[in-house]
């Protein structure tokens, strides 16, 4: 594969580049993102994607990303000096090699539905880190409220490590009016439920809602759901946080419905 230097900032694929890394509007726009290293590049080719462009940088190890490069025989490749690498580059310790991809569309999978639905989660690699655990449970569907992190990100992307490649999301959502048209039981993740979480049974369609960080679950989304439930904690802690509750929450529904498999 050719490679293309480029060492101005003034560069139109540069530019685009640019906007891609900053921009949540520029990456809604053009339904592209930028993905950063070789595994989060490797689990996009696995989901049946191809990148448009390839960018290393100057300093990176050309030899050892030669099997990743020749996968990606429909893109563009380019090299770029390492100040020019690291303003597109999510992290302080840079890769090396990012690749400038489409937003993938998973299909949806008809089974029995297991949906996480989150609220205003701001920070991205928290929710990466969430796409991540719902998909590792087998989530089939995530819902997303408007004030939620962009989850095409690159940080967000980082965090998810390729849960954004395999599990359907819809994003800007109206949870109340969401919540109001799901066929199933749609549980709300909170302190002061009134419900012990384990006594509830998960294995007819479920929604488990998780809110902000810091705030918790608004009001008007927790009456929207049709059961409050509170995990049980033994600790003398005041709560967990956002992404362990729903880790516990999926994997409590992977466990009552016999899904676990061992290798």
């Amino acid at each position: 594969m050719n490679e293309t230097a480029i060492t101005s900032r003034e560069n139109p694929i540069f530019r685009r580049l640019k906007k891609l890394a900053g921009s949540a509007r520029a990456r809604r726009e053009a339904r592209m993102t930028l993905l950063d290293g070789e595994h989060l590049i490797a689990a996009y080719l696995d989901a049946g994607g191809q990148p448009n462009t390839l960018v290393r940088s100057a300093s990176s190890q050309a030899g050892r990303q030669a099997a990743l490069v020749a996968r990606c025989s429909e893109a563009k490749s380019i090299v770029l000096p390492d100040a020019l690498f690291a303003e597109l580059a999510p992290v302080a310790t840079p890769a090396g090699i990012l690749a400038e991809a489409a937003w993938l569309n998973p299909p949806t999978i008809d089974a029995t539905a297991l949906v996480i639905v989150l609220e205003n989660i701001q920070d991205p690699g928290n929710l990466g880190a969430m796409l991540r655990t719902g998909a590792a449970a087998g989530a089939t569907f995530a819902v997303l409220s408007k004030g939620c992190h962009d989850p095409w990100s690159p940080k967000a992307l980082r965090g998810g490590q390729g849960a954004q490649f395999v599990l359907p999301m819809q994003t800007g959502v109206d949870l109340p009016a969401w919540l109001g048209t799901f066929d199933g039981q749609s549980v709300a993740l909170t302190l002061g439920g009134k419900n012990d979480f384990y006594t509830l049974d998960f294995a007819a369609p479920v929604a488990f809602i998780a809110g902000n960080e810091g705030a918790g679950l608004s009001e008007t989304v927790g009456q929207a759901a049709s059961v409050r439930a509170q995990i049980p904690m033994r600790g003398k802690v005041e709560s967990l946080n956002a992404s362990a509750a729903l880790a516990v929450a999926v994997f409590e529904a992977v466990r009552q419905r016999g899904l676990v498999e061992y290798a």
